[in-house]
Parts: C-alpha cells; structure tokens; sequence
C-alpha cells in the first residue's frame, strides 16, 4: 500500500509543497561555490548615482567592452536591452566597440507582453549592433507561485531559434523549447563581481577578468529586475542567469523526475518490514538517509528535478507497518508470558489450539504457596517457581513448562496416563532435594494431576488436570488423575442449554451496564451492556461458562438479541431523561459473517428508535479469523448505518496487525491485563502508549479495561487515552442505577 501510494503521488504530482522544501534544504545541505570561470560586472546603486542616467549612456558600455577586451575576456554578454536607439553618438561609440570585439559580445534579444491588446513583442538589438554582436535570448519565467526555479536552453524570437543567455555563456547546446533546473546549491555571494564604474574607469585587476567569460547586468534595487529564488529570496536578473550558466558549465542537468528515488525506497522499505527488530529499528532511522543521501549524489553529478516525496510515502508507510507490527508482537509476547517469572502463561498454551486425536496434560500445583510467599520476597518467590519449572521440564522431557496461575504448571504430555505415573514418581523424589533461592534451601512439596481431553482442548485439559492436582492434595495422595467423562460433560451441556431457552424466554436473564468515563469531558458518555445469569438451583453462572455454550449450541443470536433488547430499552429511558448515551453491545464470533443475524441485527436497529449513533459493536479478534472478507463486508454494512465499530481485548490475538487493517474499525479497547499495571510497570507502559498513539493515526478511538486505581486513571489521561472503564469508574450495574450516576453526574456540572 505504502508503495502504491508513493507511485500515485509522483504519477499525480501530488506534495509539491513539501517537495520544494525539502529541494531548499537538500540545496543547502550541498552548499557550494560558483567556478570562479564567470564574473557578474554589475550596474550597481554607486554606478547608476555617479553616472546618473537611465538607460546609462552608450559611449559606457562601450568603454567597458574596450576595457574587458584589453583585460583579455574570454567572453562578454550584456543582460542589458539595447532594443531601442539612444544619442547618435552613444550607438556610434558602441557600434565601433562591438565592431573592435570582433563578435566576442552577445547581446541579449527579450520578448515581452504586447499590454491590454495582448500578444508578444520580441525585442532585438538596434540594427546598428547587430552585424557584431551574437544574439542570445534572455527570458526569466517563474513558476506558478513566483519563484524562478528553471531556465531555458534555447528561445525562438523575432521568428529566429536562439540559445538562451546562459547557454551561451557557458557554450552549452540545446534545442528550443528545453529547460534544466537552477542549481541553487551554487551560493550567488562566490560568484566574483565587479563594479561597471570600475571597469569603465579602469579601477580594477585585469587578473579578474582575464581568460573568464564576463556578464554584464543592472544589480540596483531601483532597476526593479528581481525575481524570487529558492533558498536566496530576491536576487537580480543577472544573478539568475549567472547561476543558469554556472549550472550548465558543470554539464547540462537531467531532470530525474520522481521515478528513480521511488524505485530505490522500494528495497529500502522492504528491509524495514523484512529485518528483525533492531535491524529494522535501525533501517527506519537509516533508510530515509539513505534515499537523501542517494538524492544528493545525483543532484551533485548528474539529476536535478528529483522527487523526493514519493519515496518518503514508501518508507513512511513501511516504518508504520513495521512499527505496528512490532508494538503487536511486543503485546502478544507480554501477554503470553508470566510477568514475574518469564514462563509462558495461560495465554500461551490456549494459543497452541487444539490437537485432533486429544491432549493429555499434566498440572503441578505448589503446595502451601501462601506460606512460602510469607517468607520469601516477591523477587525470590519468582526465583523458587523458576527452579521448580526447572526441575519439572527435565521430569517431562524437554516439553515447555507453563505457569497458568501463581502455584500451578501445567506441561503437554507425550505418554500415556499410565507412563505419566512414573513421570510423577520420578518428580517426587526429585522434590525431595530442597530448592536453593539466594543461599536458602527451601522444602517444597507438590501435588500432581493429569487429564485427557478427548476434543483436543489444552485448556480444558489443564483444567481438569489442576482438579485432579487439588483432589491429590485433600486426599494426601502424590498425584491423581481426572475421572470426568465425556458423556457426563456432555449431558450436563445439553441440560444446560435447554435451562438457557427457558431463561431468555422467561426473561430471567439479566443486562448489566459498565460505564465508560470520557477522559477529557471527565464524564460517563458510553456504557458496555453485559449478560448475567443467576440460576435458579446452580447460583450465579460465569458469563465464560453459558457464552461459550450457547456459540456451541446454537443459541447466540437468540442471547445477544435478548441483550440487544435491554440496551435499546435502557437507551430510551436514559435519553428521555435528558443523557443520550452511547451503548456498546458484544457479538459473537459466530456471528459476525452469519447473513441472516446480521441482516435481522440491521433490520432491528432500524426499528428501534434509537439513533444508530448510539450504539456499538463489540467485535474480538477471532471475527475475522477464519473469513477476513465476509467479516468486513458485514461489518461495513452495519456501520453504513451508522453503527460504530470496535475491537474487543486488543493484544490477546494472533493477527492484530491484520484485523485493524481488515475491519472498518472506530474503536480499539486494551485488554485489562496492559492497562492494570500500565502506571506502575515500564514495559506495560510503553506497550499502552505506543498502542494509543498508533490507534489515534489510524483515527481510532482509545478505550482502556481493567482501570481499578485513580493512579492508572491519571496516567492514562497523561498518555491522551480517550475512555476508561473499570471498577474504580463503575462496576456493571443497573439501569437505574445508571440513571442514577448521571443525575449525578448533570448536577455536579451545574454546581
């Protein structure tokens, strides 16, 4: 994309503006001084006020050309108009001047604007100059915002092709109607100059002129010959063509274009998105050096007009994704990885997937670890389930060892339940050695579990395997494997799900709302609607148990339609109590490229009453995994409504990178577990900035979970995070009670 937006900006000629900064600052950065072969004789302010008319009698320019000529210059041209006839004597004294030269002076021939009538007139010099003088053009166009940046080789005027004045000076060929870019990187101030009152006096060292070709031109702010330059400001005419000439004596420029830089970012920015972490670091501060630098090479020997911009885009665009990638990268790893001890955590094993054909796992739970961390510090504590991990991956054979709560590991196992029995034994008796933290032998015991899951489920095995761990531990036993069955899981899933219908028919089922406080309005703008069950026989059920289950069993459309409902009710009562607030609903995975929801979800916002503004899509990351097409195909049509979009636990996932450039997104809301501690711990913190600050170029808004102290609320305001949520904002609650907070809320901004 990067590349294919640097080729529209060149091929469109887009960025001007910024291209001709940076054409000012690469002229600068190549500051240089002019030959010495080309001197500026100029009519300055002291000669016009000693001679003290305008056009300067003839009978002076005749004398410097006698002067030039006795000083042996190789060359003399007048950036002066001699179009019209002056004193008979005057043109008589430069006639036989020009006669003397033999042809060694050009004289310039100009066109200018007809006035109202329009058209053009071209002047040449009086006919008496003529038969002795070459004839150049003299034309200074500027661009469209006044600066003159480019010079012609040759013009046609008076019907006759002519090469330009600075072409002759430096006796550089070229056709009518081409032009080289100015080298402005050439300082005016080195070019030699000297004073036409001096030349005609005969005041100067003949050395100066000597073997150098000699242009001649009005310098005098009030001749009003000045035209606007990159890099100098207002500088004369004869400046202008001075530095055109002194360009093409280093040889004629070719204009480059934007295609060539463009072409070399392409590899450059490959690099970044290809090179490991530092390497890359180090290609984004290297590779626009590079492409400047490569710039600057060119202009020196051989380019001019080159495009820099283009190939920006392309390593800007490169440098985003890189930095993107490795911000997500940089979250998947911290989130996948105990923080004290460095193992890799829950997250890590449910990342593995599932195994067909079944998982067995094995769990290791700590016994006493309340009463080992009284004695131990923080630190040391981290060390001691360091060394037990230790000892547990030699027991289970080099399989990765992973710390799913604060006293258990768990590892994959690659035998059998019944060969994981001498597995246990052999840890047991290696756990009789005590374990050494900082010079102190710590005794620590274990107790051991294992299950199958049949499914394939790692999480699920661990689970059970932790069960089987805690059952060991109350009997006394060394270790215990899980007996649950899966017919047994399975019948108490189906009955479940039926208790569920039954719920949502009955309205048993309960809608809680979690507000979101606006950081900079410091005031609750937005809730998270969210389903509680409390059963009547089982007690309050997780929403991680029932969720899952009705994906499974069919019945999500049905539960987030239920929730659907209760939002849309709780909206209207709030805006008719004077607060329009926003409400974010969850969808389902399942749900997301399911046509007949998505087309009944449509049809029921529409119906609603609701302004679709007011609402919000909760999507997590697994929405899109499977079909990244149908997933923002139906999402864009929801949010062609109106209905905003956002992105559930950002970091959790295995393509974050890819489902923010999939989705039309609004949102982005970091899970709980980087913001928590984003105050207190400097990794979480640079994780948490770097993702708002990326989000807010990608123009998405910022919501943080898990906020539970006024220090993360106040540091994630510092870090310009737009919405916080979390128990020290609100725990989920009614709608009344929500009603409740923004009365509140009102009266206090009225107070």
């Amino acid at each position: 994309m990067a590349a294919l937006a640097g080729l529209v900006v060149g091929w469109a000629g887009l960025g001007a503006g910024a291209e001709r900064t940076l054409q000012q600052l690469r002229f600068a950065a190549r500051d240089m001084a002019a030959s010495g072969d080309l001197v500026i004789v100029e009519i300055d302010a002291a000669s016009l006020a000693r001679i003290g008319r305008w056009p300067i009698p003839r009978e002076n320019h005749a004398a410097v050309i006698d002067r030039l000529r006795a000083a042996n210059a190789a060359m003399i041209a007048f950036d002066v108009d001699f179009s019209a006839q002056s004193s008979a004597s005057g043109d008589a004294a430069l006639a036989s001047a020009l006669a003397r030269a033999g042809d060694e002076v050009v004289l310039p021939t100009l066109a200018q604007s007809a006035g109202s009538g329009g058209g053009v007139i071209d002047l040449l010099p009086a006919p008496a100059f003529r038969p002795h003088a070459a004839l150049a053009a003299v034309s200074v166009l500027p661009d469209g915002d006044g600066y003159v940046r480019s010079a012609p080789l040759g013009i046609v005027t008076a019907g006759v092709p002519r090469p330009s004045l600075s072409a002759m000076v430096a006796s550089a060929a070229g056709s009518v109607g081409e032009s080289f870019a100015i080298d402005y990187a050439i300082h005016p101030a080195t070019i030699p100059r000297l004073s036409f009152l001096d030349i005609r006096d005969g005041r100067f060292d003949r050395a100066a002129v000597a073997g150098r070709r000699v242009l001649i031109g009005a310098t005098a702010v009030e001749m009003g010959d000045r035209y606007a330059v990159p890099r100098f400001g207002v500088v004369p005419g004869v400046v202008i063509q001075a530095l055109a000439a002194e360009t093409l004596m280093r040889g004629t420029p070719v204009s480059a274009g934007w295609w060539p830089l463009w072409l070399l970012a392409l590899p450059l920015g490959g690099a970044i998105l290809w090179l490991g972490r530092r390497a890359s670091i180090a290609a984004i501060a290297l590779a626009p050096v590079v492409l400047t630098g490569a710039a600057l090479f060119a202009e020196q020997y051989w380019a001019t007009g080159l495009a820099l911009v283009p190939g920006l885009i392309v390593l800007t665009g490169a440098s985003a994704v890189a930095i993107a990638t490795r911000v997500a990268e940089g979250l998947q790893a911290r989130r996948a990885a105990d923080a004290a001890t460095g193992l890799p955590n829950r997250v890590a094993l449910r990342a593995t997937g599932t195994r067909a054909g079944g998982v067995t796992i094995a769990a290791v739970r700590i016994a006493g670890f309340d009463r080992l961390g009284a004695g131990l510090r923080t630190e040391q504590l981290a060390q001691l389930v360091c060394r037990v991990a230790d000892r547990v991956a030699l027991v289970a054979a080099g399989a990765t060892v992973y710390r799913i709560e604060d006293r258990l590991l768990v590892w994959e196992s690659d035998v059998a339940l019944d060969w994981l029995a001498d597995r246990f034994e052999a840890l047991r008796v290696a756990m009789l050695r005590p374990v050494e933290v900082d010079g102190r032998r710590v005794d620590v015991t274990l107790a051991l579990g294992a299950a199958i899951d049949p499914a394939g489920d790692p999480d699920r095995a661990a689970a059970n395997a932790v069960l089987a761990a805690d059952a060991a531990e109350e009997a006394g036993d060394p270790w215990r494997f899980h007996a649950g069955s899966v017919e047994a899981e399975v019948e108490r899933e189906l009955s479940l799900l039926g208790e569920l219908d039954e719920a949502v028919a009955a309205g048993e089922l309960e809608v809680l709302f979690q507000p979101k406080l606006d950081l900079r309005a410091d005031r609750i703008v937005s809730v998270e609607a969210l389903v509680r069950w409390r059963h009547r026989e089982r007690g309050p059920l997780s929403p991680d148990l029932f969720i899952p289950l009705a994906e499974k069993g069919g019945r999500i459309d049905g539960l987030t339609f239920y929730v659907f409902d209760r939002t849309i009710e709780a909206l209207h009562r709030w805006a008719a109590a004077g607060h329009p607030i926003v409400a974010a609903i969850n969808l389902s995975a399942r749900l997301v490229t399911a046509p007949d929801f998505m087309a009944a979800l449509a049809d029921r916002i529409a119906a609603s009453g609701v302004a679709p503004e007011a609402l919000i899509l909760e999507v997590t990351e697994s929405a899109a995994m499977h079909d990244p097409a149908g997933a923002a195909a139906a999402l864009a049509a929801i949010r062609a409504l109106g209905v905003r979009i956002s992105m559930d636990d950002y970091g959790t996932g295995q393509s974050t990178l890819s489902y923010l450039k999939r989705l039309p997104l609004d949102e982005l809301k970091i899970d709980r577990s980087f913001v928590q501690h984003a105050h207190s711990d400097r990794g979480d913190a640079v994780l948490v900035r770097s993702t708002i600050d990326m989000a807010h170029e990608l123009g998405l808004k910022v919501v943080a979970e898990g906020v539970e102290d006024e220090a993360c609320l106040a540091w994630l305001r510092a870090a310009g995070c737009d919405l916080a949520q979390g128990y020290h904002i609100s725990r989920p609650t009614s709608a009344g009670a929500v009603l409740e907070l923004l009365d509140q809320q009102q009266r206090a901004a009225a107070a």
